[in-house]
């Protein structure tokens, strides 16, 4: 900033052609704009200016330096005016990490950017554990707790898992009516992508967690596939309500056990933390802290 504050001073008495004059308009001494401009051409090695008694005038070297002033003026008032208006609109390229299952968050996603068509989103898919800061991504969404304190977090809401299987799969099968139940079907279950580990079905009773050792039948390491087979009769599965909302509604799977499962998950955006929060990045937050979970 000293850099540009002393291309102004020189830039003002090369237009008004006198230190004087120059300093009434920043609101400094001649002298202090005097020393100004000797302090340039030192470190210029140039002389910008010859004076006289009675004028001054810019060298040849005065009038180049002169010319690149104003470029590097101009450029830095274009630059000042196109980030403070960035605060104002939000634009710009969105770079956002979601979960292997964030296929199921599309209808909000794509609504947000029917809402803010001046955002361009750069989706990755994926439940690896990624490097917000290092990968470059403005928001991360996922489960669970955040263990990382260079960022900021914010609850996108809470969900419950649903056990569920296909009616055909229960006419030919049965009925669980009880965890114990499972012992006996077919059950198709979700691995972490990180840790390669099962994830456990969320059994309770009385409040009490409710350990089984239950059937291995298929496992996959996205939800998808697991929801396909169910819809297909191959067995029972358990997954997140949002993500079997649909085909629950529309009767492809039945519900079982809802009364032994206990509420395990909650989804958080995840952004790094920094005093200036971009307009889009804000935005994203509000609109998927408001949206995702309503109704």
């Amino acid at each position: 900033m000293d850099k540009l504050g002393t291309l102004g001073i020189f830039i003002q008495v090369a237009e008004v052609g006198s230190f004087v004059a120059a300093g009434h308009r920043l609101g400094l001494s001649g002298s202090a704009v005097g020393k100004a401009i000797a302090r340039l051409e030192d470190e210029l090695h140039v002389r910008l200016f010859n004076r006289s008694t009675r004028s001054m005038a810019l060298t040849e070297e005065g009038r180049f330096f002169l010319e690149a002033c104003w470029r590097i003026q101009s450029e830095y008032e274009s630059a000042q005016s196109r980030l403070s208006n960035a605060q104002l609109v939000p634009r710009g390229q969105l770079r956002v990490s979601l979960p292997l299952a964030g296929m199921l968050l599309m209808p909000t996603i794509s609504a947000f950017m029917q809402t803010y068509p001046e955002i361009n989103l750069d989706l990755d898919f994926s439940d690896r554990l990624v490097d917000v800061i290092e990968e470059g991504f403005d928001a991360v969404i996922r489960t669970g707790e955040v263990r990382d304190t260079r960022l900021m977090s914010r609850k996108l809401g809470t969900f419950r898992h649903r056990i569920v299987a296909a009616p055909d799969y229960l006419m030919a099968h049965g009925y669980p009516r009880v965890p114990e139940d499972l012992l006996e079907h077919r059950c198709l279950h979700h691995r972490f992508a990180n840790s390669g580990k099962l994830e456990p079905w969320p059994l309770v009773r009385n409040g009490d967690e409710l350990k089984l050792d239950l059937p291995v039948t298929t496992v996959a390491s996205t939800l998808e596939p697991l929801i396909y087979l169910a819809e297909r009769s191959f067995g029972i599965t358990c997954l997140p309500a949002f993500a079997v909302a649909s085909e629950v509604a529309e009767g492809k799977l039945v519900s079982l056990l809802d009364d032994y499962l206990a509420d395990t998950g909650t989804f958080r955006v995840l952004w790094p933390t920094n005093r200036y929060l971009s307009p889009k990045v804000r935005v994203f937050v509000d609109y998927m802290a408001t949206n995702l979970f309503a109704g």
